[in-house]
């Protein structure tokens, strides 16, 4: 039996849903946007059909794509990397993970620093992680006390110095907050471990030692099932993250997507079957996405592009690829939020699918009934499956 990949361009969204009002993105477009005002060229997502999706103005369709394309719609409440991956791994969220716009409580705050030992913690709002150390940074070397704080989305963050805070020990602290401290009402998407070094006026994160301690997935989701199954199961980038380690035959965090992309075709190369590989590619969000950078964005849809044809060319007859995104993050609007929007789905070799045009997926969790489906799994997911 082949191999399923599933590659996620973390942000990458091509539109605003029917409830996007909801959420005040109802002029979300992430990818028609980037191409108007950037002009980038996308040659072999071109070819792949990532043009026949939607009308953008810097990628024209083409009458024989490589893939099968169409979008999908995501049902779960939220528009969150969490609740986003969960969905196509077939878990759909009645509710959305809380999130705090004033900062957290009161009762939080205190039961985490009393939790830890310390007597306050810095700064309690949502903030930039590079201008929350900024900020606060001084101070905290100073004082020793935690930068916490938090953003659009439903995360807990915690920065500290390596200097003051060792990384095992912000590790620890974090593992505390998430287990003890942001539980029933307060239970976050992610509590985020942000350990940095340098100087006052150069304080720098440090990406790699980044560490992410999701909220626990339901079991009935398709990584588990496929690993209870005896499947092997690959993680690059953020995914196991999001799913709290859970289900993972092996996990390789990454610094970018270069480095993803790299750790990918490495592992295509390495004569794999009957395995599931889940990709997250997440610049475009966190580096570009959040930061309005548009001619970034662009440049990181470059790199993935040029990636296309070594990743197309380890492709096996047998083998499903899947490219898709977990929600938007348009950098051409004025908003440094995730978007409520339709995402991208791009199926390839095309004879998998059931037809060329895909259309409007009901739901992410399309991909997990498809890629169940293709392994031939008995358990069975919400969505319809789009492979033969």
């Amino acid at each position: 039996m082949g191999n399923a990949y599933v590659i996620v361009i973390d942000g990458l969204g091509v539109g605003a849903q029917e409830d996007a009002h909801q959420y005040g993105d109802e002029e979300m477009n992430t990818l028609g946007h980037v191409c108007r005002d950037t002009g980038v060229k996308l040659p072999n997502l071109q070819k792949m059909g990532i043009g026949n999706i939607i009308p953008l103005e810097s990628v024209a369709p083409i009458s024989e794509p490589l893939s099968a394309w169409g979008k999908l719609r995501e049902v779960s409440a939220g528009k969150d990397s969490t609740t986003g991956h969960w969905e196509i791994a077939g878990v759909q969220l009645e509710r959305p993970f809380p999130t705090y716009p004033e900062g957290f409580a009161l009762e939080v705050i205190n039961d985490f620093c009393e939790g830890i030992g310390v007597k306050k913690a810095l700064c309690n709002k949502p903030y930039s992680g590079t201008d929350v150390i900024r900020d606060y940074g001084e101070e905290h070397l100073e004082t020793g006390y935690p930068i916490v704080y938090t953003s659009a989305d439903s995360v807990f963050q915690v920065a500290c110095h390596t200097d003051v805070v060792s990384v095992e020990k912000l590790y620890e602290w974090c593992e505390f907050a998430r287990n003890e401290v942001m539980t029933g009402e307060h239970e976050v998407g992610r509590v985020i471990a942000r350990p940095f070094e340098g100087e006052p006026g150069n304080f720098e994160r440090i990406s790699d030692k980044r560490h992410d301690y999701s909220s626990t997935p339901p079991a009935h989701n398709l990584v588990q099932v496929l690993y209870d199954e005896g499947f092997k199961t690959y993680s690059i980038g953020k995914v196991a993250d999001l799913f709290a380690g859970q289900g993972f035959t092996q996990y390789r965090p990454t610094k970018s997507n270069a480095e993803g992309i790299s750790q990918l075709l490495s592992l295509m190369s390495a004569g794999l079957d009957n395995s599931f590989v889940f990709v997250n590619l997440i610049d475009t969000d966190q580096l570009f996405g959040h930061r309005l950078d548009p001619e970034g964005y662009a440049g990181s849809l470059e790199e993935f592009d040029r990636a296309i044809p070594a990743l197309v060319s380890k492709i096996r007859e047998d083998d499903l690829l899947i490219i898709t995104g977990d929600h938007g993050n348009d950098p051409c609007s004025d908003s440094t939020d995730h978007s409520r929007e339709f995402v991208p789905l791009l199926v390839f070799p095309k004879a998998t699918a059931v037809q060329e045009n895909l259309g409007t997926g009901e739901t992410f969790s399309n991909i997990a009934s498809s890629v169940a489906k293709f392994f031939g799994l008995k358990a069975s997911f919400p969505g319809q499956s789009f492979v033969e």
